[in-house]
């Protein structure tokens, strides 16, 4: 008698990735997801590629996680893909500090963060 099976987090028509401990404020990162939310994976691989951004470097890495995820794991087809959710959630703060004037202490938060990206394929429109 072994486990149950999971069952799948996602509908049968996607796949998803996470990146966790991102080093980078979760506003700013959302500011990058925002840039591929519901766009075509080749159209959000440009945009991120010729991005500014620090962080649009492992926000793709993330992207092509998913997209390999899509194909080899669930049989998905890569040019039909549209990157369905790109949410961004809170993780870990170091908190650091600088002493200050007058006995005082300045607080720095170096807050981390992780992304989850999540591709569906969608039916060709003829």
């Amino acid at each position: 008698m072994g486990k149950l099976k999971n069952e799948r987090r996602v509908a049968e028509n996607e796949a998803m990735a996470k990146s966790r401990m991102l080093r980078v404020s979760p506003q700013k990162l959302n500011l990058v997801a925002r840039l591929i939310r519901r766009k075509p994976v080749d159209k959000a691989l440009a945009e991120l590629s010729f991005s500014k951004r620090r962080i649009a470097g492992d926000v793709k890495k993330c992207l092509l996680s998913a997209i390999a995820n899509a194909e080899n794991n669930h049989g998905l087809d890569v040019d039909s893909l549209i990157v369905a959710d790109a949410s961004v959630g809170k993780n870990l703060v170091l908190k650091r500090g600088r002493p200050r004037a007058r006995g005082r202490f300045g607080r720095i938060m170096k807050p981390f963060s992780q992304i989850t990206i999540t591709v569906r394929e969608i039916e060709e429109q003829a």
